[in-house]
């Protein structure tokens, strides 16, 4: 590579995958610059959308250690670099996608791992990370209250079935006064 210019968008492309906790591959042949302009701001602010050139970007994803876009890297291509939670920002990408079918996701990288298009459909039909969080802390909630209510269950019981007895035996319990 003996120009300058595509060594650092080289070097570019190689940070955004680096630094970035997930990145998906598209397609977006046939957008016009206002559609993209939409899919950009649906993406959010935990992720770029950035126009690439396939042999620079292949490049870059193999000095990144990235095989994920292999075979993929054809026609015009755009990556979506997310940072922070993969899921809604494969979320966007799928919704944008139904509303303009002319936007195609090939491929995608988690964590080191490939992901197909199926994949990152998955991916987007996963609950927010909150959301997880929030079932889980009910959960527990959830079973804390039922082990209480299980410790505490017999005490009570024994205290129903003591009052139960003293009203059957009328009293009867007690203690004569002694004639001391």
């Amino acid at each position: 590579m003996a120009r300058p210019d595509k060594a650092a968008a080289v070097a570019e492309i190689k940070q955004e995958l680096e630094s970035s906790d997930a990145a998906v591959l598209t397609e977006y042949r046939g957008l016009t610059v206002a559609q993209m302009k939409n899919l950009r701001s649906a993406l959010g602010e935990n992720a770029t959308y950035a126009v690439v050139k396939n042999t620079l970007t292949a490049i870059a994803a193999k000095e990144a250690g990235i095989d994920a876009f292999d075979g993929h890297l054809n026609g015009p291509t755009a990556i979506a670099y997310v940072k922070g939670e993969p899921s809604e920002a494969a979320k966007a990408l799928r919704d944008f996608a139904k509303a303009n079918p002319q936007l195609i996701i090939k491929a995608g990288v988690f964590e080191g791992s490939a992901l197909s298009a199926e994949d990152i459909n998955k991916l987007a039909d996963l609950e927010s990370r909150e959301v997880l969080l929030a079932k889980a802390a009910g959960a527990m909630k959830a079973s804390l209250y039922q082990a209480a209510y299980m410790f505490t269950a017999p005490l009570v019981k024994a205290v129903r079935t003591v009052d139960a007895l003293r009203e059957k035996n009328g009293g009867a319990d007690e203690a004569p006064a002694s004639d001391a």
